[in-house]
């Protein structure tokens, strides 16, 4: 077992001081307030956080797959300090040089003519906006997403959610019809090759969309490599067919790209590998790498004209914050100086893809490695034959625990990794050097151990 690198400042008494106020006084997201143990963290630099015992970890989940340009970049972190000495805040309904920057230099990535953007504090708002947009546009008020999904923790985002954070606040009232998505090796529809997974996968949704009545359906949203669901690449040709679908029957489609966007699979959308535009784009997370909060959505030319003498019913506060917006500039701006998009391609082609994939053949609880850039996931088992998940659907407590003992083995030996299911995601910073990626490879490698004590 490896060892964790020694790190700056080990301060254990400052740590158990920030620990003893967190859990006094923070209510932490989707768990269970006194059944947590939030580690205290010390900083962070590049593709590595410590904590003040001393012990450092390569960030393998990239916090919630966001610091796409690693921690504490310096041109982000410069360009932060520089627009709070010059203009914190401002109201959206000002022209602000910042913002029309950032609006710029989103538009100008962006496929097809999504050259308008409207900003929010983050990925679930920008959901919530490009749906409503989308209902208003059409003048329908259903709206199709995916199992196997996730958009976020809002009224409608969380409805449209396909995964069981859904479960308690799914009133079944909001207007979401769920399908079935493509994931050959898990297939819903008995497929047997990426062709005909995409084929059933089409008809499905068409047949859906039948059912449901086409002129009640305002819009269907996917992500497009879905993310926290399983990094589940598309097979080939699916999306192109999902957009003629969409023109068919007047529908508008929504790629959400929080997580697969700014160069997380190797291209500046992932829409791009996939040779569509979608008439609506949500991004977040990487658009900054998470520096201060941020979102927004990217709209086509038809859907904004739709709001040209109209009023659009709303808007935030902090739409469009001018930190947010410096950090924007600053983290695209870097990213396209030093090839941090490129890097996340190469990396994810020539170390990533190729290391997992031997991982795979040491490991009997590795059924699947499948992924694009520094987006991967492995997909661990009981057994290879059969693909039964090496823990249940939603497992927690004892039916979770050897997920549990892979994820306490992985920090043991200095990797924090992103664990979700039966799954454990390798998602690390876009700026990862090879060598750095080579360091977390050899530690998931041992890690697995753990897993595959459970298989058969």
């Amino acid at each position: 077992m490896t060892t964790t690198h020694p790190s700056p400042a080990a301060d254990p008494a400052a740590g158990s001081a920030v620990k003893a106020a967190d859990r006094a006084h923070v209510f932490h997201s989707w768990s269970a307030q006194g059944l947590i143990d939030p580690l205290p963290i010390a900083g962070a630099e590049g593709s590595y956080f410590w904590d003040y015992d001393g012990n450092r970890y390569l960030d393998f989940s990239s916090q919630l797959v966001n610091t796409n340009i690693g921690h504490q970049h310096p041109k982000v972190v410069a360009a932060i300090q520089e627009q709070a000495g010059k203009l914190c805040t401002l109201a959206p309904g000002f022209a602000v040089d910042v913002r029309s920057e950032a609006a710029r230099l989103i538009a100008e990535r962006t496929p097809g003519d999504l050259d308008k953007i409207f900003f929010t504090n983050g990925g679930a708002e920008a959901v919530e906006n490009a749906v409503r947009m989308a209902r208003l546009h059409t003048g329908r008020a259903k709206v199709l997403s995916a199992y196997r999904s996730y958009h976020g923790a809002t009224a409608a985002a969380i409805n449209l959610t396909g995964d069981p954070r859904r479960w308690p606040s799914d009133t079944a009232s909001a207007g979401v019809v769920h399908f079935w998505g493509p994931f050959l090796y898990r297939s819903p529809f008995h497929a047997e090759t990426e062709q005909q997974e995409c084929e059933r996968a089409l008809a499905h949704l068409e047949q859906t969309i039948a059912f449901e009545g086409p002129q009640s359906v305002a819009a269907i949203i996917l992500e497009t490599v879905p993310g926290t669901a399983g990094i589940m690449v598309p097979p080939a040709g699916y999306l192109a067919g999902v957009r003629e679908i969409c023109d068919r029957y007047g529908i508008v489609f929504i790629l959400d790209e929080v997580m697969a966007g700014f160069g997380r699979t190797g291209a500046w959308f992932a829409a791009d590998q996939f040779g569509v535009t979608p008439d609506l784009l949500t991004f977040a997370k990487g658009v900054n790498s998470g520096y201060v909060p941020l979102g927004g959505v990217a709209i086509s030319a038809e859907i904004a004209a739709t709001f040209d003498t109209r009023p659009y019913p709303g808007g935030l506060t902090y739409s469009g914050h001018p930190l947010a917006c410096a950090s924007a500039v600053a983290t695209i701006n870097a990213m396209a100086e030093e090839r941090i998009v490129e890097n996340a391609a190469e990396i994810g082609e020539k170390v990533i893809g190729p290391g997992l994939r031997a991982i795979a053949e040491r490991h009997p609880s590795v059924g699947e490695v499948r992924g694009l850039g520094v987006f991967w996931a492995l997909d661990l088992v009981k057994n290879k034959e059969t693909r039964e998940p090496l823990v249940p659907y939603n497992a927690s407590g004892a039916a979770n625990a050897p997920m549990a003992e892979f994820a306490a083995a992985c920090k043991r030996g200095g990797l924090w990794p992103f664990v979700n299911m039966n799954r454990t995601h390798v998602v690390p910073a876009c700026t990862i050097t090879e060598a750095e990626a080579k360091e977390g490879l050899t530690a998931l490698d041992e890690a697995l151990t753990a897993a595959d004590a459970h298989t058969h």
